[in-house]
């Protein structure tokens, strides 16, 4: 590996595969398919290819949501193995040319809908559920929710990659992305002082995409850096992340498309909601 100090970056950057480090074999410089796969496609209109990463269980969240208030929204949730190389196969790629998790097929509408904000926002509009319709309400959960969308990568991408994946430990990248996620965690807690949910009184796609992201680094369960970055100052996200991801349909949703932690916190298809049965759970869960 390089040393930062002595290294000086050449007038025209070439990729080397060697120095990606834990993702180096998903990682490449250019977009597109690199083989031939049709994606499966099940009994329900919403069809979702996904992985349960932060940005996934979003998507699966909102889906159990939508089931437990009444909605019509059975959908079959389908497992992108990542570290394969799934999402870049010709079928996923179709249905998100930028092969990231999540993405869902409407095969009511014929709408692909890709990017994990805009998935959310095409079920709330889809079903007329957790989004506020008062105007100024509707603009204090969509700015939470673009907030999330913007933030999350220098948590993830940024203070995730560089202090528990990157190949060696460096301290500025780690200051830097350090700082920035405790201001993050900063501007949630001052506005959960005052605030039930993110956007007021109401729960709403603002929380579902936050939950899987900060709730789970004030719980400790992220990147194994709740001492690090001192989590427990942070009450209000606490109390807040404890209410949500306490939910019936939360917890149903994080289980959807994970293969890792517990056993019996893995499902890694769903098509039907008796797959949450224990039964149905292991038959799944030991399939890959």
């Amino acid at each position: 590996m390089t040393d930062t100090a002595s290294y000086v970056p050449p007038k025209v950057w070439t990729w080397d595969a060697k120095n990606g480090g834990e993702f180096a074999s998903i990682n490449r410089p250019i977009a597109g398919s690199t083989h031939e796969k049709e994606l499966p496609v099940g009994d329900h209109p919403l069809q979702l290819y996904s992985l349960a990463t932060p940005n996934g269980v979003k998507v699966t969240v909102m889906l159990e949501e939508l089931l437990a208030a009444g909605h019509d929204a059975e959908y079959d949730a389908w497992l992108i193995k990542i570290g394969d190389g799934d999402q870049f196969g010709s079928g996923f790629v179709e249905v998100n040319p930028n092969s990231k998790i999540p993405a869902l097929m409407d095969h009511g509408t014929g709408s692909r809908v890709f990017e994990s904000g805009a998935i959310l926002l095409y079920l709330a509009e889809k079903f007329g559920a957790f989004l506020p319709t008062d105007p100024a309400a509707r603009t204090e959960a969509m700015n939470w929710l673009f907030w999330l969308q913007g933030s999350a990568p220098y948590l993830g991408g940024g203070f995730g990659h560089f202090y528990a994946y990157a190949p060696e430990k460096f301290e500025y990248p780690i200051n830097r992305f350090a700082m920035e996620a405790k201001r993050q965690l900063d501007v949630l807690d001052r506005q959960l002082a005052d605030n039930r949910y993110l956007s007021g009184d109401d729960y709403t796609i603002a929380d579902m995409a936050t939950a899987p992201w900060y709730g789970r680094m004030v719980k400790g369960d992220a990147y194994d850096a709740g001492e690090f970055l001192d989590v427990g100052i942070y009450k209000n996200v606490i109390r807040w992340a404890d209410e949500v991801m306490s939910r019936p349909a939360f917890i149903r949703g994080a289980k959807v498309n994970r293969t890792f932690g517990a056993p019996e916190d893995q499902l890694h298809e769903r098509h039907d909601a008796s797959d949450f049965d224990t039964k149905t759970q292991d038959k799944i869960g030991g399939e890959s």
